[in-house]
């Protein structure tokens, strides 16, 4: 059954226009090399620069995009240019790359890397509080033999471990030197490094004073920095790639001898193909026999199945519900619709990606003025005293002093405190730079069915028809598994109607349900077919013998907060705009209803992702709030994004933030507390920058052990995380 609608005249015109597929068969470009390299070591702005940079300089590749959350970067090259030509000119700048096997999830590698980084804090935390008890030893006043033992046993538990637990930074150190190169993890390695020579050294010579304690401290907070944001990163999974799951891997394809089984990449333009009720369409064609319902959600996001028949036009990864279709395949492989929308999110994912936040610009100006501190005290100390092993002590100390514990938690402590705010209060955040993103937001563009509506249409006139009528609707409403179909058979069973007797009920695919009752044909369903007149909205007809058809209209239900959080966001001075698939008066009666003045009805996929980028270039800061596939691209090109618990996969996994109850209420909220929380991340950074500006000189003019140092930095990274705790 289908609602009773004119094959010209639809509730949803984005339903009855032409698919996605017409829309995005743009003339093919020019036959190129499209590779796609894994990236497991990258972690900040300067390594996607540094990649994107070797990449593009290197003959035949026209572009190179980086997408730091998956740890990939896509390369559009000239033909002939392989994996394998590339690999080496990420490695020569100092990457680690491999051939991305579109197989194999990333998500298992990453997982991989999230248990070896735990693992390494894990030790270096245990290490640590054993190496710290004997140290409270030495500072009680052992001296002598005693003293010297103590040493040597820190440096039995300090040596191995540091050696396993500070290897991610010891090997992005290498990598970046052997690339003529600094990053953030060359002055952590050789603060760590310093300590330890300078604490054998020491030891040695029965100084003391020894720093295993700072070499093992100095390493257990950098990689609970680098755990916590290797967390918020990890949750973040591909849209493209949900959308990339959606391809059909095998097709019927009918020849002259009968039907075939092939795989879908097998099919050829002009292939006739059998799509089987109940099956997803894996080419773009046009049907050419057979009449059936399409799930069009991919393409809409409205709920409600479309006609299809004779030359309807129809697009990959559309679901074929009642009858049986052949079609004559117009795009095939990557030029399917389906193929390029997933590239569509590809790259408004790493356009997403590329946001730098603060921490890493920061980190731009900080490895290469640390080097300079200390070079720069070591020197002056040898020259004013020639005493090597007091300039080396002061050198060590300047390092550590100035290593970035509070700078690399000032984000991802900040980050975990809001995420557990927000998680309490009903929203998952998913991306680690999507709280600041979230405070600079100033426009706020919705969808509409499934969004600020719950998705569910509900019948609004059955009071005007009569007992017998309603009766005779749910006996064959029941018999069908239309939306329309399921919410008025909810609807009458829940005001005590009990169904009619109506006999050889059947339903006809595209058409509606049918019956005989009392000696009478009965139908429910479609305009065209039971006579009915054509409505702008949503409706079904019955019809009974030959009495004048009446139409069953519905009406989708304001989903909990969606009203009040409208309201809050308009009166807080934010832009609010409706974009939705729906048609003209369905949008404009929804919009008048909250109170939106800038809404576009009739959107396809790529309406909604152009629409984004428009506002994106005027300067606006853009939330998304979506929950359809039809919204993925959208929700990936946008500032930051949004999508309900009940949202499909592909929608959830686009955005940044998932709404996990029913209620809209939430939102006003999340914009407060990225806002409080980006208040915090730049009190963080102040904090650092006081610390480094009083404990930097104090360390440069000898009067700062690197025992002190240690201390120092230890307490500037519980001030940035108790600083941030006062979110909770």
């Amino acid at each position: 059954m289908t609602a009773a609608l004119h094959p010209q005249i639809s509730a949803c015109p984005a339903c009855m226009a032409a698919p996605a597929a017409e829309a995005l068969a743009t003339p093919p470009a020019p036959k190129e090399s499209h590779v796609v390299l894994s990236l497991p070591t990258i972690h900040c702005a300067a390594c996607m620069a540094g990649v994107e940079s070797a990449l593009r300089q290197h003959p035949g590749v026209r572009a190179a995009r980086v997408n730091l959350t998956r740890r990939r970067v896509a390369i559009e090259a000239e033909p002939g240019l392989t994996a394998a030509d590339l690999i080496p000119v990420v490695e020569t700048a100092g990457y680690e790359a491999h051939e991305l096997d579109s197989t194999a999830l990333s998500a298992r590698a990453s997982d991989r890397a999230g248990r070896d980084l735990l693992m390494r804090l894990a030790v270096a935390g245990f290490a640590a509080m054993n190496v710290m008890l004997l140290s409270i030893a030495v500072w009680s006043g052992a001296e002598g033999p005693t003293r010297d033992l103590f040493h040597w046993i820190s440096a039995a538990i300090v040596l191995p471990t540091v050696a396993f637990s500070a290897q991610p930074f010891f090997r992005n150190a290498v990598s970046a030197l052997r690339a003529g190169r600094l990053n953030m993890d060359v002055p952590i390695s050789l603060a760590i490094l310093l300590a330890i020579v300078t604490s054998l050294w020491e030891t040695s010579l029965s100084g003391e004073h020894a720093y295993f304690d700072a070499a093992v401290a100095l390493t257990f907070f950098l990689l609970t920095g680098r755990y916590l944001d290797h967390r918020t990163r990890a949750i973040a999974r591909s849209a493209a790639e949900e959308l990339t799951a959606l391809e059909v891997p095998r097709a019927t394809r009918l020849t002259e001898t009968g039907e075939e089984q092939v795989a879908t990449m097998d099919l050829r333009i002009g292939d006739l193909v059998l799509v089987r009720p109940g099956g997803r369409i894996p080419v773009d064609g046009e049907i050419t026999r057979g009449q059936s319902e399409l799930d069009r959600a991919l393409l809409t996001g409205e709920t409600l199945p479309a006609y299809a028949g004779p030359g309807t036009r129809v697009s990959a990864g559309e679901v074929n519900l009642t009858g049986p279709l052949t079609l004559r395949a117009t795009a095939v492989g990557r030029d399917t619709s389906l193929a390029r929308m997933a590239d569509l999110v590809a790259v408004a994912e790493s356009g997403r990606a590329r946001y730098t936040p603060l921490a890493d610009k920061a980190a731009k100006l900080y490895a290469p003025g640390v080097h300079i501190l200390s070079a720069l005290a070591f020197l002056g100390w040898l020259l004013w005293t020639g005493d090597v092993r007091l300039a080396l002590n002061i050198a060590a100390a300047v390092l550590i002093i100035t290593c970035p514990c509070a700078l690399g938690l000032a984000v991802p402590a900040v980050t975990t405190a809001a995420s557990g705010r927000l998680f309490r209060q009903g929203l998952l955040i998913k991306d680690a730079t999507a709280l600041e993103r979230l405070a600079e937001v100033d426009t706020v563009v919705f969808d509409k069915t499934g969004t600020l509506t719950t998705g569910m249409p509900e019948p609004t006139n059955t009071a005007t028809f009569s007992r017998p009528e309603l009766e005779v609707a749910l006996a064959l409403a029941q018999g069908s598994a239309h939306p329309l179909s399921r919410a008025l058979t909810a609807t009458l069973r829940a005001d005590g109607i009990t169904p009619a007797t109506v006999t050889e009920i059947a339903e006809r695919p595209g058409h509606g349900t049918t019956g005989r009752w009392q000696g009478q044909t009965v139908r429910l369903g479609r305009s065209s077919w039971t006579g009915g007149t054509p409505l702008a909205q949503t409706a079904t007809w019955l019809k009974l013998g030959e009495a004048p058809s009446r139409a069953f209209t519905f009406t989708d239900s304001l989903r909990e907060g969606a009203a009040e959080t409208v309201t809050t966001l308009i009166a807080s001075g934010h832009r609010v705009i409706l974009l939705s698939g729906d048609s003209a008066p369905a949008v404009d009666s929804m919009a008048r209803r909250l109170g939106i003045t800038d809404w576009q009805a009739d959107c396809l996929p790529q309406d909604k992702a152009a629409r984004i980028q428009i506002l994106r270039e005027q300067g606006a800061k853009v939330l998304m709030v979506g929950d359809g596939l039809n919204d993925t691209a959208a929700l990936a090109g946008a500032h930051v994004s949004i999508s309900p618990a009940s949202a499909l996969d592909a929608a959830r996994v686009a955005s940044d933030i998932v709404l996990l109850g029913r209620s809209l209420a939430p939102l006003p909220q999340a914009l407060a507390t990225a806002r409080t929380a980006t208040r915090r991340i730049r009190q963080n950074f102040a904090i650092a920058t006081w610390y480094n500006v009083i404990a930097v000189p104090l360390a440069a003019a000898g009067l700062c052990s690197p025992l002190i140092a240690a201390l120092a930095m230890s307490l500037s990274s519980i001030t940035v995380s108790l600083n941030a705790l006062r979110l909770r």
